[in-house]
């Protein structure tokens, strides 16, 4: 008896464009993982991540010849060390190391993280042996931010940040092998017919790519030709365009989900602080509107009564919100170590009130599964 072979799906034009359609777009959105890193983490595209760090870093350092990729996913010094994984990872010709990340939410401790990363390039330049002078190649951590500073909000102008070891008195660079970059992609604001450099092109491109229908006439340059044929959705494979749709389904499920346990718990909060204000509020109310006379004193103790009391109620209502972020949360399968991020709770205080609200006891082994 012959075996039947497993017919293979047939993936015709007329099937890739069923699956286009589902897309309203033209241009993949760098602010994706998937985006981003088709554009920049692939050999084949090698040449724009060249030509975007030539671009930033030139007054820096100068022309970059040639990069290689690295790994991105970097074991810690022992077997216990956390470990991180970069969006890319790659070092020039001289062998001077470039970590690029792509941030596209706010986080609390976002630039300890880029110093924590920064170490990774750094510890493994140790050669092994006795003998080692300690010199060091160059290390560059440039991270592309979907938000602002929140101390530099009144300050719509600044949107690259360049950071090195300096001296606080002299205002000179103290170590220049060790360099941050920000950009804050929001306070860049300029439309086509503004930009004047070849580096405000890229922005431009960063922050628009996925709104544009075609490529415009100010950009139609050798490197920004590739970059837009590269991103054209329906030029992907049927693998790769499956990948973007989950990619952008997992990040929009996240955002729907933090979204909803931001307004479940911002309105139960309000709604219980309101009534709990309004109570105690009476009660301020009537016992301050006594002392000046019944009827005169009853109205204007209810009235900072109230007032009082809302703000009271308000409190405690913030408090009852954090605790229903922290369930809604954790059932929308967030990790403790990102809902710690949200609710700015340590990761016990998480646990607690998630044991209270189911009234048992949870093994920390089903918790610590989260994080």
């Amino acid at each position: 008896m012959k075996s039947q072979k497993t017919r293979k799906p047939n993936h015709t034009k007329k099937n890739k464009k069923m699956f286009y359609e589902k897309i309203y777009q033209k241009y993949i959105n760098p602010f994706t993982d998937f985006g981003f890193k088709k554009l920049f983490g692939q050999e084949c595209n090698k040449e724009l991540l060249l030509d975007f760090l030539n671009e930033l870093l030139y007054e820096e350092q100068g022309r970059i010849v040639s990069i290689s990729y690295l790994q991105s996913e970097q074991l810690g010094f022992s077997e216990n060390s956390r470990k991180a994984i970069f969006d890319i990872y790659c070092e020039n010709e001289t062998g001077e190391k470039f970590i690029v990340e792509l941030q596209k939410t706010d986080q609390i401790f976002f630039k300890d993280r880029t110093v924590y990363y920064s170490t990774f390039p750094i510890v493994e330049q140790a050669p092994k042996g006795d003998y080692w002078n300690y010199e060091l190649k160059a290390v560059y951590v440039i991270a592309i931010l979907g938000f602002v500073f929140e101390e530099d909000e009144q300050e719509p102008d600044k949107y690259r940040y360049i950071v090195k070891l300096s001296d606080i008195e002299t205002h000179t660079v103290f170590y220049d092998k060790l360099t941050f970059i920000y950009l804050a992609m929001p306070k860049f604001n300029k439309e086509l017919h503004e930009l004047n450099t070849r580096f405000e092109k890229w922005m431009y491109v960063l922050k628009n790519l996925k709104l544009l229908d075609n490529q415009p006439d100010e950009l139609r340059e050798y490197i920004f030709e590739k970059l837009f044929e590269a991103a054209e959705i329906a030029k992907l494979s049927q693998k790769e365009y499956l990948q973007y749709v989950e990619n952008i389904k997992i990040r929009r499920d996240w955002k729907n989900c933090f979204d909803t346990a931001i307004t479940r718990a911002t309105n139960i909060g309000l709604e219980k602080g309101e009534i709990q204000g309004i109570r105690k509020g009476y009660k301020k109310g009537m016992k301050e509107g006594m002392k000046e006379g019944m009827k005169e004193g009853m109205k204007e103790g209810i009235k900072e009564g109230i007032k009082e009391g809302i703000k009271e109620g308000i409190k405690e209502g913030k408090i009852a919100e954090s605790k229903s972020l922290v369930i809604n949360s954790f059932n929308a399968g967030l990790s403790l170590e990102i809902i710690s991020t949200i609710t700015e709770l340590k990761i016990e205080e998480i646990k607690e009130i998630i044991k209270k609200q189911i009234d048992s006891v949870i093994p920390d082994s089903v918790i610590n599964g989260k994080e």
